[in-house]
């Protein structure tokens, strides 16, 4: 019987691994390398490859792997980090079998660690240059440590990653990685010096990646670890007479690339150029996600894709570049801004700059709608924080620095004005005033120079005519004005009628109200959630929206993002980001149900959202009802809490079991029921009933069990606990069983946490600490006091 394609490609890549690897010239001990002028180095056998020092313009030498018979000596692998080190500096392998990496006085740069005695070094035709015992096997080699850059015949591994280099030239790690996760998940990742991450390609295979293979036949997939191939990165078959490397270039981009070889008569004639077969992302100015901050250009500079599907990076009218020698490094002003301490700015001061299909998707700090172009241009004009103003479908949005993210193409539409000083001066604060009213003012003030009734007559007509047209433009050019401070949008009841279609798609109904599907006019794709609170406390409208406020001021990756509300007349609808996985509950109680490392991440993620809510907001918000449901997943089963901050808004009689009583039957902390303070730890006991049915995918109260010890999950956890035989709760999940120890750490945080005691409950931010091993987890008590009293 044939073997599937998937099963034939991996074996053919593996046989093609054991076949090149076997031919190799062996370097023996005693042998170094110092970097100078003379060119030195270890090559392989066909002389495709080279091991050594490589100098970098003239500012030092770099210590690397680089295709040998190219003329530009291309780079695939470096190290120290891509450090350059001085002339003189020497690598060698010592009589005594290390491997040691000098500068020239001596002191130790960089190190390979390895386990065993080493007999020989050898670089291979492959490109992998190999530390090797004496009977052969590697101790140490440069594909199990890869760089920037990956060969015909190499592999990833979980937990194994490259890093883009800084710039072109500049060889130091840069702020881009392709990584395959400890998780199984394969992702184009952002970094930032403070070692954040925002993640903006991704294979969506936790739990089941293993391996990326990247085949002498040009095919780079990912495979699972039964060697069935669950994605193809690139599908793009190479030339065999050709070479081949797959690279994270600096601006983020996964380019893969061939060479062909010259042959016959025209061996010493190369090619001028790497040609490209296949990249990914196609266009990595849209690509970026939009809270990573400063997006793949730097702040207040914007990106856009050439013919060549290469980014560049530019600067708009009134900026320029940061750093000369550094492309992604972001743009700052030409002028000196004025301060906003003093009254409104003055209009004449500044000009505004055109562009069309330019955009800078986050810093809206106010949007009015509808407008016109003069209104918008004139809004900005006065505005000291204005930066730039949007106009697109006459909505107009005002932006502030910094600006992030910013990309120009044809698919973000609409114009973008940018204001720059009439001069290159620091600008004065200057009173405020309205152009268009001094004009009539002072049309007025001139005409009273004539006779005495005349200037009667003509100033009544002057007022009446600043009146009428004050007037005028109120009732037309007013625009619905968005809260400051925030992109929260108020939208009026028929917008999101229509958006809804008349509220025609339920996708929830919670205690809180309906959810709908909706659609914003004029942002087609942009799907959201659109919720229809029922029997809100009738505070009225300022009340309403304080509280909508503080659930706007909060921004947290594990939170859903509230856009937007409405509060017209009785209405009151929240608008919020779809999540295109809905709830957990969909989830995590079905067949089959979530693999165990989403699992824990979920977990994580929920931890992290209630510690923001408790400790990190500026007012504390308690939920009050965590359980599934309320946890929406995206499409990447990234965990966010829905619903957070809704509980003042309710009627005092609106519960899903008792009177008085908030939350959901099976998460309620006995608090609620002994006429105790409500705090913060309500929220924690809710979190260690979730954090159980999470771990072992059954519901907190099964009442149709067989067995009654099985009735209830929390009693039945801790006997299992005490008994020490967690595996009787596992449903042959097999990734759990193999993950026992965090599997019990994790039992033992939620046995905590659901204490009827709320002072023994430990806060959200232990709660993370402890999930994630920083600090030791004690053992708990008995909760089963309370528990058997439900």
């Amino acid at each position: 019987m044939a073997l599937p394609l998937s099963c034939f490609l991996f074996f053919l890549a593996l046989q093609s691994h054991t076949s090149v690897a076997q031919t190799h010239s062996n370097i023996t001990l005693g042998s170094f390398l110092k970097a100078n002028n003379d060119n030195t180095s270890w090559t392989s056998p066909s002389g495709d490859f080279a091991f050594g020092f490589q100098q970098i313009e003239d500012k030092g030498f770099l210590l690397a792997v680089w295709f040998d018979k190219i003329p530009e000596k291309t780079i695939v692998w470096s190290a120290n980090q891509g450090n350059l080190v001085q002339r003189g500096s020497i690598i060698q392998l010592t009589k005594d079998g290390q491997f040691l990496f000098n500068d020239p006085n001596g002191q130790e740069i960089w190190s390979a660690t390895f386990v065993g005695i080493l007999s020989y070094a050898a670089m291979l035709d492959t490109g992998n240059f190999v530390l090797a015992s004496q009977d052969s096997v590697n101790l140490w080699e440069t594909f199990d440590n890869p760089t920037d850059t990956i060969l015909p015949t190499q592999t990833l591994s979980l937990s194994t990653q490259l890093v883009a280099r800084f710039s072109e030239t500049n060889y130091s790690n840069g702020r881009f990685l392709f990584a395959m996760q400890g998780d199984g998940n394969l992702v184009l990742d952002t970094t930032s010096f403070r070692g954040e991450k925002e993640t903006y390609w991704s294979t969506q295979t936790v739990g089941i990646g293993f391996q990326v293979v990247f085949n002498q036949s040009g095919y780079i997939f990912l495979t699972a670890r039964n060697n069935t191939i669950l994605n193809y990165v690139s599908n793009a078959s190479a030339p065999s007479d050709s070479y081949q490397l797959a690279i994270l270039e600096h601006d983020g981009v996964f380019r893969q690339y061939i060479y062909p070889k010259p042959s016959g008569s025209d061996a010493s004639r190369w090619p001028a150029a790497w040609s490209t077969i296949s990249l990914i992302p196609e266009n990595i100015c849209l690509s970026t996600p939009s809270d990573s901050g400063r997006g793949i250009c730097g702040l207040n500079s914007y990106c856009s894709l050439g013919s060549d599907q290469r980014p560049t990076c530019q600067c708009p009218p009134g900026y320029t570049i940061i750093d000369p020698h550094d492309e992604l490094s972001g743009c700052r002003q030409t002028f000196i801004s004025p301060s906003c301490d003093g009254p409104s700015q003055d209009a004449d001061q500044f000009d505004l700059r055109e562009m069309l299909n330019i955009g800078w998707p986050v810093n809206n700090y106010i949007q009015y709608f509808p407008v016109t172009e003069d209104w918008c241009r004139g809004v900005c004009l006065r505005d000291c924080l204005c930066t730039v103003a949007v106009l697109r479908d006459e909505r107009c949005f005002l932006k502030r620095l910094p600006l992030s993210n910013g990309r120009l193409d044809d698919s973000v539409r609409g114009k973008a004005l940018i204001k720059i000083p009439k001069d290159n001066s620091t600008l004065p604060g200057v009173k405020s005033k309205n152009n268009d009213d001094s004009a009539l003012i002072i049309t007025g003030a001139v005409l009273l120079g004539r006779s005495a009734f005349l200037n009667i007559v003509l100033l009544l007509a002057t007022f009446l005519a600043y009146f009428c047209f004050r007037n005028r433009r109120s009732e037309v050019l007013q625009p619905h004005r968005v809260t400051l401070g925030m992109n929260l949008q108020s939208f009026s009841y028929k917008e999101l009628e229509q958006a809804t279609r008349g509220f025609e798609e339920e996708i929830g109904h919670g205690a809180f109200g309906t959810v709908y599907k909706g659609e914003l006019p004029n942002e087609k794709g942009n799907f959201v959630a659109v919720k229809m609170l029922e029997k809100f406390v009738k505070e009225g409208e300022k009340e309403f929206e304080t509280e909508v406020l503080a659930m706007g001021h909060t921004n947290h990756k594990n939170l859903v993002q509230l856009l937007g509300f409405c509060n017209e007349g009785q209405h009151r609808l929240l608008v919020y980001e779809l999540m295109s996985n809905r709830s957990l509950a969909n989830f995590l109680f079905g067949n089959p149900w979530l693999n165990w490392c989403t699992r824990v991440q979920i977990a994580f993620g929920v931890s992290r959202g209630l510690c923001y809510l408790h400790e990190e907001c500026s007012t504390q918000i308690i939920h009050c009802d965590i359980k599934p449901r309320n946890i929406l997943l995206d499409d990447l089963f990234n965990a966010k809490i829905s619903d957070f901050g809704l509980a003042k808004l309710l009627s005092a009689d609106q519960t899903r079991t008792t009177t008085g009583v908030r939350g959901t039957k099976g998460y309620v902390a006995p608090e609620w029921f002994k006429n105790m303070p409500i705090t913060a730890k309500v929220d924690v006991y809710s979190y260690g009933i979730l954090l159980l049915e999470l771990l072992f995918c059954r519901k907190s109260f099964e009442a149709e069990s067989n067995d009654e010890n099985m009735v209830i999950l929390a009693e039945w956890a801790y006997d299992c606990y005490k008994d020490k035989r967690l595996d009787l709760l596992l449903q042959n999940d097999e990734a759990a069983m193999h993950d026992m120890k965090r599997l019990e750490r994790f039992v033992m945080v939620a046995i905590w946490c659901i204490q009827e005691d709320p002072s023994l409950r430990p806060p959200m931010r232990k709660v993370t600490q402890m999930l994630e091993g920083a600090v030791e987890v004690p053992a708990p008590p008995d909760p089963s006091s309370y528990i058997s009293s439900i």
